[in-house]
């Protein structure tokens, strides 16, 4: 009977993860220490990790031949990078009901890393993520902390929304290929990305706005707190405003009715909710340097007044630790492309070598 056992589970492992593999098989679940997670992740489920916000992502380092995942997708909605020992191999799209999912095999019998990494808006809903199940001789290694860190506030520019990466399911939005991602991993930086497409400082495309929701670890549900404690970084990066830019000139709509009623916000509010704005990140991280940034679509086109407000209210907080930054304008239409967003991430690389020292 134990002869037959044995037999079923090692044709059982060959199937899954290919002939010829005679590896154990170990699950390791999601509340493990070894795993790496970036970005605001919930563990108050007592069988799961809880990904929300774009570009949160949980890596596993192991020595042996192939991994799984076991995913539960609130919506169905998210899409999912899987890298593999630094390089991206493909996407994954986890269903609604819990379910198990191949992200290697037929690995070399060495040392590797996966990555899961969300590319998708929070706004596609949140995944569940019970754990990883991994074929080899060690089981889960543990993995080096990142030695600096990076938060990113922003809307659909940051998120990597009309990527335009191409034309097949989620190839609309990577969060992997935003600016933000691509300085994150420059730096070899632990990476935290809070950002919502549509979203504004003074107004939004929706209800809610970001000093509504950035300190939510769940951005949809107002009971929801983060721990700022938990992720401390050395830089805070905050592009917000684009949005702001297009409704105010919008008396029309909805939500410019909402937050201003009848008539437009003046230069002086708009620029003492940036300060305000501003100031509340600074009570959380005391420390952090702060790039306020804004670009690349019209925002920033000549003649715009939107940044001479960023630099007004940041001249009036008299912080030496507080920077700003603006991208060149991309004078194309729609989103930043790949291209565009690499050459986002190539200038503010510079302007952080330029005038901080991490």
């Amino acid at each position: 009977m134990k002869l037959i056992l044995t037999l079923i589970l090692a044709l059982s492992v060959q199937s899954t993860f290919g002939a010829g593999t005679q590896h154990s098989v170990s699950f390791v679940d999601a509340h493990n220490e070894n795993i790496r997670y970036e970005g605001r992740v919930g563990f108050d489920n007592a069988n799961a990790a809880t990904l929300y916000w774009a570009g949160t992502s949980a890596t596993v380092r192991f020595k042996g031949s192939g991994v799984k995942v076991v995913l539960q997708d609130e919506r169905g909605n998210n899409y999912y990078n899987v890298i593999i020992d630094g390089k991206s191999s493909r996407i994954l799209r986890p269903r609604r009901q819990k379910e198990e999912y191949v992200l290697a095999s037929g690995l070399s019998d060495d040392e590797h890393t996966v990555e899961l990494f969300k590319r998708t808006d929070g706004k596609a809903g949140m995944t569940l993520l019970y754990g990883f199940e991994l074929v080899g001789k060690s089981g889960l290694l543990g993995i080096p902390g990142k030695k600096r860190r990076i938060e990113f506030y922003g809307n659909s520019i940051t998120v990597g929304s009309g990527i335009n990466e191409g034309d097949f399911p989620g190839g609309h939005e990577n969060n992997y290929l935003s600016y933000a991602a691509v300085t994150a991993r420059h730096f070899d930086a632990a990476y935290t990305c809070i950002a919502r497409s549509g979203i504004g400082l003074m107004v939004s495309w929706f209800d809610l706005i970001m000093p509504e929701m950035f300190t939510r670890l769940n951005p949809d549900d107002s009971s929801s707190k983060w721990d700022f404690s938990r992720n401390i970084p050395d830089i805070v990066v905050i592009n917000l405003l684009q949005n702001d830019n297009a409704l105010v000139r919008m008396p029309d709509d909805e939500q410019f009715k909402k937050r201003f009623g009848s008539n437009p916000p003046t230069s002086e509010r708009i620029t003492e909710t940036y300060s305000r704005f501003v100031k509340s990140l600074r009570k959380y991280y005391p420390d952090a340097y702060i790039i306020c940034t804004l670009g690349s679509m019209d925002a920033v086109e000549p003649g715009s007044p939107w940044p001479g407000y960023i630099q007004k209210a940041v001249a009036t907080l008299d912080d030496r630790k507080i920077f700003t930054y603006f991208f060149p304008y991309k004078n194309t239409p729609d989103h930043p492309d790949v291209k565009e967003q690499q050459q986002m991430a190539d200038g503010l690389i510079r302007f952080i070598d330029a005038h901080i020292k991490w």
